[in-house]
């Protein structure tokens, strides 16, 4: 599988990477067998970057990640996990957790962006996963905690990029214009942009992405399938749009990306996944993969040609914004 190098850095990512929150018991529960199975179908599909956190799953995104790595060439591979929320004990556990993980709730997530808490965020990561190190640290979801977040951790994981300790640095949001502050104001190298460079949503290209082309940085794009509303051939009313119920207009407006995808002999979750490569700043597109079925999918989606003039009958049509590039602007290694 084709790799392209996060920008001023020694760290290279496969075009398409594994998402390890839901084999965190994201949403339902994932047997131990399937997860396992999962990272071996990516491995054997040459899938090469891996990415995990503390949130997903209270933990068990990161146990099992690692101990469905253990073994391989670590030199191989990439994996990054993320800073900003501590694992505690709960005082007070209710018996699972509320966060969308179908997990116990013996732990609870405890924000903390301050540089012991990322020193110390790093450190039980590695524990859970039992590697040596991390290629690519995160800060994760830093919404509420901008000041801290970029003068004391952005600054900690720095010291530790220019020890060789950690290859590369960055944050992961779900909103683009602070991703872009950091690309502007603090030494992130690659940030995680989720669902805001999609083919239902373009915002991206208002403030993160030129940020990214202005100051040679690199960005890996997640939640392309915008939580399910772009992941089918045919979307329906129900499916979900962000986290929620798709409005009417937006599960209207992907049928008919749906049907231009079609008139040029692929799909519309084709197309989502190719979408974010069209920028030369994207070298990434990760997907949560739950099954060994579910990586052969994406695998198989991931290796379709689209045509180019798709995205000329969807910028023709105002389906895609016009200012969306018009070719792949970035070289393969």
């Amino acid at each position: 599988m084709h790799q392209q190098k996060i920008q001023d850095t020694s760290v290279s990512l496969t075009e398409l990477g594994f998402g390890a929150s839901v084999i965190g018991n994201l949403y339902r529960v994932t047997p131990v067998d399937d997860a396992t199975a999962a990272v071996d179908a990516a491995w054997d599909a040459g899938i090469r970057y891996f990415d995990t956190a503390p949130h997903y799953g209270l933990g068990l995104s990161e146990r099992r990640l690692g101990a469905a790595l253990r073994g391989r060439p670590r030199d191989e591979y990439v994996i990054s996990s993320k800073v900003g929320r501590l694992l505690v004990p709960n005082e007070e556990p209710h018996g699972v957790d509320t966060e969308g993980f179908v997990v116990r709730d013996d732990l609870r997530r405890q924000w903390d962006f301050s540089r012991d808490g990322v020193l110390r965020s790093i450190e039980d990561t590695l524990e859970r996963t039992g590697l040596d190190r991390l290629d690519i640290v995160y800060l994760h979801d830093p919404d509420d905690h901008w000041q801290q977040a970029a003068e004391e951790a952005m600054p900690t994981l720095a010291e530790l990029r220019d020890q060789g300790v950690i290859g590369a640095i960055g944050a992961g949001m779900n909103q683009s214009a602070m991703l872009a502050r950091f690309l502007r104001e603090t030494a992130a190298d690659v940030v995680m942009l989720a669902g805001r460079y999609t083919l239902l949503d373009q915002s991206g290209l208002d403030d993160v992405l030129p940020a990214a082309q202005e100051h040679g940085k690199s960005v890996v794009a997640v939640g392309v399938f915008n939580s399910g509303l772009l992941s089918l051939d045919r979307p329906a009313k129900g499916m979900k749009y962000d986290y929620q119920d798709a409005p009417p207009e937006l599960v209207a407006r992907a049928l008919a990306i749906a049907q231009v995808c079609a008139k040029h002999g692929t799909t519309l979750p084709a197309a989502a996944m190719a979408f974010p490569h069209m920028h030369p700043s994207i070298i990434n597109v990760t997907l949560g993969m739950r099954t060994a079925e579910q990586v052969g999918r994406n695998v198989e989606l991931h290796d379709r040609h689209i045509p180019d003039g798709l995205w000329d009958d969807l910028r023709a049509q105002g389906l895609i914004r016009s200012d969306v590039p018009a070719e792949r602007g970035r070289g393969r290694e």
